[in-house]
């Protein structure tokens, strides 16, 4: 049998390339020459300033077609002095990898591209073998795997099921699947009164005690209790600002943001008529103006329970020795696009130090992860 593609080295190698978002830094480029190689068909699907990398081995169309997806951006390195190890340097120092993006994701991206480098080689399936890899998951995702999706309908292509690599374990590799994510949210307020002398009240109309109360009303609401597969939703007001570095002045405006997470038992609109109906009645409470502005990152969405939660799950105990729960805690994940697609669910490593100083991922974990990836394919085309 051929020597086995080395995860740990792609995953370096990968690293090395500076692909902070929007920049390709190399990164899509070396996994096309990497799976080109292996007898994938490569096809950059970039759209919008935004790198992607669409790849398939086997027939266009195929029935039993299995997809991974993932990214190869990275978020800024922030104060990079305060690294220990350069951040693009990919060194390796007491049995984990150093660098932006080893744990966030290219390590899963690595090891979902090596098995199925491995798997094509030396079992070559009966069905097609499909990796959707973007370089704008941590940016605004407009034109990362939403393009990839959109170039796969353009074009024929077709996944029967998705894995989504991302980190999905929160202190033990293999402890937890993603089967769906909850909606997100942002929400900008603008409550406009009118400026006036703070020794002089009466002849102003100050914003900061309605903006208290819609913050109050808003944080203190009970939005659910949960779901069957999700958390409770939960609000966050992330900020509120005013400006006004004087005492003696009643500013005229003040403005606010929340963020949303919202589970299955709302939609991005139910939550948005929530708050106009929450902001319309502090407004005519106080005689102000409460401009509202509303971003829906992402809707709510479950993978129910079955057949592909069920063999990523029994891949996982076969090479982790523990059983994952089924999850749809944490934040949004490009899953909330490709579920419009196929049925999804998500595995990856240990999350712990991503978007960290020092970010890292523990050596072993990384052909541990290939190992999962190695039999899901396995599994699944058997």
């Amino acid at each position: 049998m051929t020597m086995a593609v080395d995860a740990v080295d792609l995953t370096a190698r990968l690293i090395r390339c500076p692909s902070v978002t929007p920049e390709e830094g190399g990164a899509l480029t070396l996994l096309a020459e990497e799976l080109s190689a292996a007898g994938f068909e490569c096809v950059r699907a970039d759209r919008g300033g935004v790198s992607n990398l669409f790849a398939r081995w086997g027939q266009k169309g195929h029935a039993r077609s299995f997809g991974f997806n993932g990214h190869t951006d990275v978020v800024p390195v922030g104060d990079e002095a305060a690294w220990t190890m350069p951040p693009f340097a990919a060194e390796q120092r007491d049995g984990f990898l150093y660098g932006r993006g080893a744990t966030d994701m290219k390590s899963g991206v690595a090891a979902f591209a090596t098995a199925a480098m491995d798997f094509v080689r030396d079992t070559p399936p009966d069905g097609a073998i499909i990796l959707a890899i973007t370089g704008d998951e941590e940016g605004d995702a407009l034109d990362g795997t939403r393009a990839l999706l959109d170039h796969m309908e353009r074009e024929g292509e077709f996944m029967s099921v998705c894995l989504v690599g991302e980190p999905t374990c929160p202190d033990r590799m293999g402890e937890m699947i993603k089967i769906g994510r909850r909606g997100s949210l942002n929400a900008w307020f603008t409550v406009t009164g009118e400026q006036g002398h703070s020794a002089y009240p009466h002849r102003a109309n100050n914003p900061l005690p309605a903006m208290a109360r819609l913050m109050d009303r808003l944080a203190s609401h009970e939005l659910d209790t949960g779901t069957e597969h999700f958390d409770a939703s939960t609000l966050a007001v992330v900020t509120i600002d005013t400006g006004n570095p004087a005492t003696n002045v009643i500013p005229a405006q003040s403005r606010a943001t929340v963020n949303i997470r919202f589970n299955d038992s709302h939609s991005g609109a139910s939550v948005t008529d929530w708050l106009r109906a929450e902001a319309d009645a502090v407004a005519e409470t106080f005689g102000v103006q409460i401009a509202m502005r509303v971003k829906v990152s992402g809707e709510s969405f479950l993978t129910p329970p079955g057949p592909l939660s069920s063999l990523v799950a029994g891949a996982v105990e076969a090479e982790t020795g523990m059983r994952p729960i089924l999850s749809t805690t944490g934040g949004t994940s490009d899953a909330r696009f490709v579920k419009d697609h196929c049925p999804v669910v998500e595995f990856g490593l240990v999350g712990k130090t991503m978007h960290q100083v020092d970010e890292r991922v523990e050596i072993a974990q990384i052909e541990q992860l290939k190992q999962v990836y190695l039999r899901v394919l396995q599994d699944y085309f058997d």
